[in-house]
């Protein structure tokens, strides 16, 4: 099977360039979202060198033995921070675990913002001096990508292009970085992460190793989809669904098992989920609300939103 060719942008048309070419840009990512719900990105200002010496770290990381990763396995942190080891999420409504284990940074506030008493601290990794400076590095680097793209959304939909900057800047937006060891037996019913939506705003993925990302189109059809060289792939997530009442699409996705004859294979993947700060109001926007459109979503903050997902994939306990 082919893969699919996702929609297309180049960011710099909307970062340097002028009226028209900003314009263009904010028509096809904003019509690509209301349509597919992904799109794939090029010149977002992620460094390759960057992206390939975490991604180096990152596998050197989960080749450390299990007694060494679980010491960085904090309940209390609800897997928001440091190691989850394999087997312990879900997709919401699946109660087969995800066949993956995975690493999460978190935000460093670094000015006299009080938000920063609602973040616990990222923790080290004392077996990999460069791993803590790299993953951060690469998270502000996804920040300030996603944060442009967040302001062509906001002119799609009509609102300020600064509408999103104060609700993402020092927002509670996650690096994850994951593996998906490989296969040793016949899997019951498990799949390497199961059908799901995102929680956030919008996921920037970067160069995963291997195939496997599928999403569901409107003809109910799995298709696979890999980001060309030098691209990104950015979906829309669910608050952004939310806020806008369905008019952009968070698409259903998954990464599925690899043929038997690549069952010994390990997949890394490093996707950045960008979320806002949990004061930010999700109410459906007015101008995404008609007799058409009637409004489908109570009023939630994207703080009480994230707390409600966090329950249903099983990395938070319900009070």
């Amino acid at each position: 099977m082919a893969h699919i060719t996702i929609p297309a942008v180049d960011l710099d048309q909307f970062v340097n360039g002028n009226a028209d070419q900003r314009s263009a840009f904010v028509k096809t990512l904003g019509e690509a979202y209301e349509q597919v719900g992904f799109v794939a990105v090029k010149n977002h200002g992620i460094d390759a060198g960057l992206v390939d010496r975490f991604y180096q770290l990152v596998e050197s990381f989960f080749a450390l033995p299990d007694k060494s990763k679980k010491q960085y396995e904090k309940a209390e942190l609800n897997g928001q921070r440091g190691y989850t080891s394999f087997g312990r999420e879900h997709a919401k409504g699946s109660e087969a675990p995800d066949l993956k284990e995975f690493w999460q940074f978190g935000q460093t506030v670094t000015d006299d913002d009080p938000v920063k008493a609602e973040y616990p601290s990222n923790l080290e990794v004392t077996e990999l001096p460069d791993f803590n400076a790299t993953g951060v590095a690469l998270y502000e680097a996804f920040e300030k990508s996603g944060t442009q793209l967040l302001r062509a959304i906001a002119l799609y939909l009509g609102l300020d292009e600064d509408y999103f900057d104060k609700w993402v800047h020092n927002g509670n937006s996650i690096l994850r970085a994951i593996h998906y060891p490989p296969i040793t037996a016949e899997p019951k019913s498990s799949i390497r992460a199961e059908q799901h939506e995102d929680i956030n705003l919008i996921t920037l993925l970067v160069g995963a190793s291997a195939e496997g990302l599928e999403l569901l189109n409107k003809a109910d059809e799995w298709v696979p989809v890999m980001a060309p060289e030098g691209y990104i792939i950015v979906n829309v997530g669910d608050m952004l669904q939310r806020l806008t009442n369905n008019k952009l699409r968070s698409t259903t996705h998954r990464v599925v098992n690899p043929p038997r004859e690549k069952w010994n294979t390990h997949r890394y993947s490093i996707p950045f989920f960008l979320h806002p700060k949990s004061q930010m109001p999700l109410h459906c926007l007015a101008s995404c609300i008609d007799e058409e459109h009637p409004k489908q979503y109570d009023d939630m903050t994207a703080g009480e939103y994230l707390d409600q997902r966090l329950i249903e994939i099983g990395l938070k306990k319900a009070d």
